[in-house]
């Protein structure tokens, strides 16, 4: 039996690539990790194997940040799950109807703050929402609802939920996008099929097109899932390092910034930094794989 040929030009074109991604993603990853197992006792560097990630989970002072950031961080998740995906989902099938007119300027107004910086949308919408001098309160007083203005980013209750709606805002362009593409990538016979049989409109997409888009779905709960635990812009620019008011928006990426390059008084601690985003790729990687478990599951019982 021939041997299979080594296809040389695949791995002349690949090479570029896995060469920047191991340089600039694997090796401070596993750098990161490594870093983790280490203190400085007495300016010198020494092995302490899991010391720093016991000292994460089992010092007061340092547990009750980690949780508090790790149920924010899961708080700001949901609101994601719950409205951005949605609403994506939505937009997407209305966009996608073939006698919707100007579409193509509908998909591109919701997509541009995709493309904005978070400096930008976190210091705008901080104006915006100002009780000072937002515009906020003037717009809610012309159609008569001022009285339902709050300093919403000012108010521990709310400055959470608040900046996860605005991060909402920000990216609803993207699952939308993906699901369009989906959409259209559905097959007209299948549709002709249905409408023979006679589901159309809201039924169609029940019965017909949710089915089979739902790989698509899944892949966007992931890449969700994802980009929320790695948060960090938009809360560092709305709010500061510290993430105020009283730590109620900081999520895992701001304690790790602080504790990792210090802030104010609070000195730098690279070790115990790496320990913190040690636990952050571990929260990732098995949210990952059970939503990857959890997905195929459910998708092989749709089908059925």
């Amino acid at each position: 039996m021939q041997k299979p040929k080594i296809r040389w030009h695949i791995v002349v074109f690949l090479a570029p690539a896995v060469l920047i991604y191991t340089a600039v993603m694997i090796f401070p990853l596993f750098n990161t990790l490594r870093l983790s197992l280490f203190r400085e006792v007495d300016q010198v560097r020494v092995f302490v194997g899991l010391q720093n990630f016991k000292t994460l989970f089992g010092d007061p002072l340092w547990s009750e940040q980690f949780w508090n950031a790790l149920g924010n961080n899961v708080w700001f998740f949901v609101i994601h799950m719950l409205v951005q995906n949605p609403i994506g989902i939505a937009l997407a099938a209305i966009l996608s109807h073939p006698r919707l007119r100007f579409s193509a300027l509908y998909r591109s107004a919701i997509f541009v703050p995709t493309i904005l910086s978070f400096v930008i949308v976190g210091f705008a919408w901080k104006l915006i929402l100002s009780p000072i001098w937002g515009i906020a309160p003037s717009m809610l007083d012309a159609v008569g609802l001022k009285s339902l203005f709050s300093p919403w980013l000012g108010k521990e209750e709310t400055a959470l939920t608040t900046l996860a709606l605005v991060s909402v805002w920000q990216f609803v362009g993207i699952p939308m996008m993906l699901i369009y593409a989906a959409l259209l990538s559905i097959p007209q016979e299948i549709l002709e099929a249905g409408e023979v049989d006679g589901i159309t409109g809201m039924s169609a997409f029940w019965k017909i097109k949710l089915p089979l888009i739902l790989p698509s779905i899944g892949i966007i709960s992931i890449l969700t899932f994802v980009a929320n635990f790695n948060a960090f812009d938009l809360i560092y620019a709305a709010q500061g390092a510290l993430a105020g008011p009283d730590f109620s928006t900081d999520i895992l990426g701001t304690f790790l910034y602080r504790t990792f390059f210090g802030f104010q008084l609070q000195l730098g601690d690279p070790y115990m930094g790496s320990a913190i985003a040690g636990g952050m790729f571990a929260i990732i990687l098995i949210g990952v794989c059970i939503y990857l478990f959890g997905i195929q599951t459910r998708i092989r019982r749709y089908q059925l």
